[in-house]
């Protein structure tokens, strides 16, 4: 005998969890996706990740302390769709901390500048049409479409972003700014 003790951790499942699930989890459901959808590009894939998503949700649910279920499922939404897109979708994928010095600094510059003149671009953006706004927004690298769909698609404060990025505000207000920015860019050479 080695004397050594092995330990085994017994996670048992009670009704107690499945009502907590469908309580906090299951109401956020169509909003998951939706981040999934326009995280992943496609419907299917959407469906995979919002499917695991669900079950690491009740995996933890028991074990969690869930004080904003809505933040809550929408950062399991996100991890795992990023998780989903690193494994099938490695080069769709950019982390900031991935981006050069220099793009990091253009980030913070440009969303400390904050222009709140109207520009043509501004105005591009207002006259585009929705499926025009819709194809921009999903040619956004995934790190600027997600701020803009948690920001504009389903209305979370910065807080309640950074919360579900697991970002400081100040970077979340970057990148909303910044993808803003690319938004009307994209928008302003599709009209004349």
């Amino acid at each position: 005998m080695s004397g050594r003790i092995e330990v085994t951790k017994i996670i048992v499942r009670t009704s107690d969890d499945s009502a907590l699930f469908d309580e906090v989890f299951l109401p956020h459901l169509q909003e998951a996706y939706r981040l999934a959808r326009w995280l992943t590009g496609n419907a299917s894939d959407a469906d995979d990740v919002v499917q695991e998503a669900a079950m690491r949700a009740f995996r933890a649910i028991g074990t969690s302390d869930v004080i904003n279920p809505r933040a809550w499922s929408l950062t399991i939404v996100r991890n795992t769709a990023y998780s989903w897109l690193m494994k099938n979708k490695p080069k769709d994928v950019v982390f900031a901390e991935e981006l050069g010095e220099a793009d990091r600094e253009s980030l913070d510059r440009d969303a400390a500048s904050g222009r709140q003149d109207k520009t043509p671009e501004d105005i591009a953006i207002l006259n585009a049409t929705a499926e025009e706004v819709r194809k921009a927004l999903a040619a956004l690298p995934a790190l600027f479409r997600e701020i803009v769909v948690l920001r504009e698609m389903h209305e979370l404060s910065y807080r309640e972003i950074a919360s579900v990025t697991n970002l400081p505000i100040g970077t979340v207000m970057s990148r909303l700014s910044r993808a803003r920015q690319l938004l009307i860019g994209a928008l302003g050479q599709v009209r004349p």
